[in-house]
């Protein structure tokens, strides 16, 4: 069902940034878990389960899933979310430089942030944009003290933000530094949605002990999330918001309760409540 209200979703969103292609964030969450789910193995004496997302930056909404014990090495789930042609934009903590060339060789595009360590052989240089905030864009091998030379080159960029800097590895050499820059910044969104999923779907409060029993709950809150998607998108035209999620919550409040559309539900203050209350707006 996921997969399919996914596609549906992704063929009626609108895509933002179309230019820089198709952007895939990819990240991991932990979920805290407890002593009796023996296969969500993390540190002594705790549990927790991890759970591995594909995220659609273009169009804003999940694109795929897979959920491990939260001691499971995030990135070889890269190249289980990832298609040829797709780009997965990432945290330094993906870097792995033979995977830099797996993917060149499978047609996998990324956009990875790249660890303080981190020494770059330089090719050659490109030329830099005056006034921006890029200030080194090159093509360079890659290698550390824990990992080996890349065999094939990579586009180095670095820009200033947020009084931070940014060092990014990338085979995206058409599109300019400044676009790489926005593609890195636009990985920030599947941080937001971990939140946003979070504290208003509730999906880690656990109902289920089992992997599988997880595995639906976590899909349960992304169908959630998609079709919300695409009553926002449909009915009023823009992004999912905790606004539009409350007045639709008390609509479907009303008509349960045979209300008028303009009424607003009010919670007793006290529970369990002796009698309801309702107040027209």
């Amino acid at each position: 069902m996921f997969e399919q209200l996914q596609a549906d979703a992704a063929a009626i969103m609108p895509v933002a940034h179309g230019d820089l292609g198709e952007l895939v964030a990819v990240d991991g969450t932990i979920i805290d878990a407890v002593l009796s789910m023996h296969w969500a193995d993390f540190k002594r004496g705790k549990k927790k389960a991890r759970v591995h997302m594909g995220f659609d930056l273009n169009r804003g909404i999940p694109y795929k899933l897979f959920l491990s014990g939260g001691m499971a090495d995030e990135r070889p789930y890269v190249n289980k979310i990832l298609s040829p042609g797709q780009t997965g934009v990432t945290d330094r903590y993906y870097q792995r430089h033979k995977s830099f060339d797996q993917w060149q060789e499978e047609g996998v595009h990324f956009v990875c942030r790249l660890r303080n360590n981190t020494i770059k052989t330089l090719i050659r240089e490109n030329e830099l944009t005056p006034g921006s905030n890029v200030f080194y864009d090159a093509v360079a091998f890659l290698v550390s003290q824990k990992q080996k030379l890349t065999k094939k080159e990579v586009r180095v960029v670095a820009y200033r933000a947020g009084g931070k800097e940014y060092w990014i590895a990338t085979d995206r050499f058409a599109l300019s530094a400044e676009q790489l820059a926005l593609v890195y910044k636009l990985r920030w969104n599947i941080e937001n949605f971990f939140g946003w999923w979070k504290k208003h779907l509730k999906v880690y409060h656990l109902i289920a002990r089992t992997k599988y029993g997880l595995m639906v709950q976590m899909l349960a809150g992304l169908i959630t999330y998609l079709l919300l998607a695409i009553c926002c998108h449909e009915q009023h035209n823009e992004k999912v918001s905790i606004k539009r999620v409350r007045q639709m919550r008390n609509a479907m409040q009303n008509e349960l309760l045979g209300l008028d559309e303009n009424s607003v539900y009010h919670e007793p203050a006290n529970r369990p409540a002796k009698k309801q209350t309702y107040a027209n707006t």
